[in-house]
């Protein structure tokens, strides 16, 4: 999944580290946000996920991800979200009268282009699924991703994410069967 020309530079080249940023930047910001999106459902925790893990890769040395750029973004990412979650866990819960009055959230902009561009029937059966189908479906179809990349992103087994993607897939097509025997 690496783009040509994203190696890391030489430790001694810091025009070069920052021409590196600005390209694994330009490459990989979209999908990142896209995967970030699917496991947050919210734009700005997607982005901010997406911005820290930048801000970690502007961090790291030189040759630390050379080889292994885009497993360590989606790891880093998913790493980050992970720490989000549990932080909000342990934040105090709001009361059914506040969140009686809260405003709804507007649908997101993936979900608008979604339903505008007919995948909304893909995203339904997607979100049928449990959440880690979902990721390492998203993993795979969307960010290209190798079984070995998914496993390393999600600390499973390799063998596990071919079980999980085997799965999601039955699911899906079983499903997409049931769809299509409906009168229209």
């Amino acid at each position: 999944m690496e783009s040509p020309g994203l190696t890391a530079p030489a430790p001694e080249s810091g025009g070069d580290r920052s021409e590196f940023i600005r390209a694994a930047l330009e490459r990989f910001e979209a999908p990142l946000v896209s995967y970030a999106l699917g496991l947050t459902g919210e734009l700005e925790a997607a982005r901010d996920a997406v911005q820290d893990t930048f801000l970690r890769l502007c961090e790291q040395p030189p040759g630390a991800v050379d080889g292994h750029l885009a497993q360590w973004l989606f790891t880093v990412c998913r790493n980050r979200i992970l720490d989000v979650r549990r932080k909000d866990r342990r934040m105090t819960a709001l009361t059914e009268v506040e969140l009686e009055h809260r405003a709804a959230p507007d649908p997101s902009p993936a979900e608008t282009a979604a339903s505008r561009d007919g995948a909304n029937r893909v995203e339904q059966l997607l979100a049928g699924l449990p959440p880690n189908q979902r990721e390492v479906v998203r993993l795979k179809f969307q960010h290209q991703l190798s079984y070995q990349e998914i496993a390393t992103i999600t600390s499973l087994s390799v063998t596990n994410v071919g079980f999980i993607l085997h799965t999601a897939l039955r699911t899906l097509r079983g499903r997409m069967e049931q769809l299509e025997r409906l009168p229209a």
